[in-house]
């Protein structure tokens, strides 16, 4: 059932308003979102359609441009569409907010509109920036994902949000060194890093630093071992566990 349904007119609006659809619907899915050119199945009856998917909605996002006030006589006339839907989101005590695209698009005037329509000019409205259309598309999705409570377990942003608390991978799969200039932090053994300059190993087996494990030379083992030589002022060593230690030409 579609939450949100979409009023714009044709020549004012319109491409902003498949925008929003677009938005919305990759948002909460398609099946979501009501705009009549989409979602009216050729040869169906679209006043019934229309009234039908105003009933069912709990959002309509009234998208007016700069020209919507210039069409006096559509406004004025009973028979006139965008002017039907509001009303019977009117009657419906659906939630109307009008969407003022672009910066020109002033709100609207009770003066300059029909009685039945004088109620909308009252409601508070939302700018939609053309020239920032993420930002518009963002507050949009945020503002009907409150008022229609269906929408919430089906909104993908929230689902994409890590939760409190959590570690969040945000390299993806790699194949050999990896940094993570952020902290990581979280259930990941109860091993906290922060600001590392140099290499972490936080699991079982060796880890070298400049170390000249040859023959010849120290070669330090177990599990957990870590060697570091090289670029410190002193050699740092530390052994977790049954540890073993051959010094191979050491004398």
């Amino acid at each position: 059932m579609a939450e949100v349904f979409i009023n714009y007119r044709t020549g004012d609006g319109d491409k902003t308003a498949a925008l929003i659809d677009q938005e919305l619907s990759r948002r909460f899915g398609k099946n979501c979102i009501f705009r009549a050119s989409k979602s009216i199945a050729p040869g169906t009856a679209f006043p019934e359609a229309l009234k039908v998917g105003i009933r069912r909605c709990s959002v309509l996002l009234a998208v007016i441009g700069p020209d919507w006030i210039n069409f006096r006589t559509r406004l004025h006339d009973p028979e006139d569409w965008v002017r039907k839907e509001i009303e019977q989101a009117f009657e419906y005590e659906t939630s109307v907010i009008p969407v003022l695209e672009g910066r020109k698009t002033s709100r609207l005037n009770r003066a300059d509109l029909p009685e039945e329509l004088a109620r909308l000019a009252d409601l508070q409205s939302i700018p939609f920036d053309t020239h920032d259309t993420e930002t518009g598309l963002k507050r949009l999705g945020d503002v009907v994902a409150k008022l229609a409570p269906a929408l919430h377990d089906l909104d993908r942003e929230a689902a994409s949000q890590p939760a409190p608390g959590s570690t969040e991978n945000s390299i993806g799969d790699v194949q050999g060194p990896a940094v993570q200039s952020q902290n990581v932090t979280g259930d990941i053994g109860s091993t906290v890093v922060k600001d590392s300059h140099g290499p972490v190993h936080t699991g079982k087996g060796d880890i070298y630093q400049n170390s000249r494990h040859v023959s010849g030379g120290r070669h330090f083992t177990g599990d957990g071992m870590t060697y570091f030589e090289g670029d410190h002022h002193g050699d740092i060593r530390h052994r977790f566990g049954d540890t073993g230690r051959s010094e191979d030409n050491d004398q």
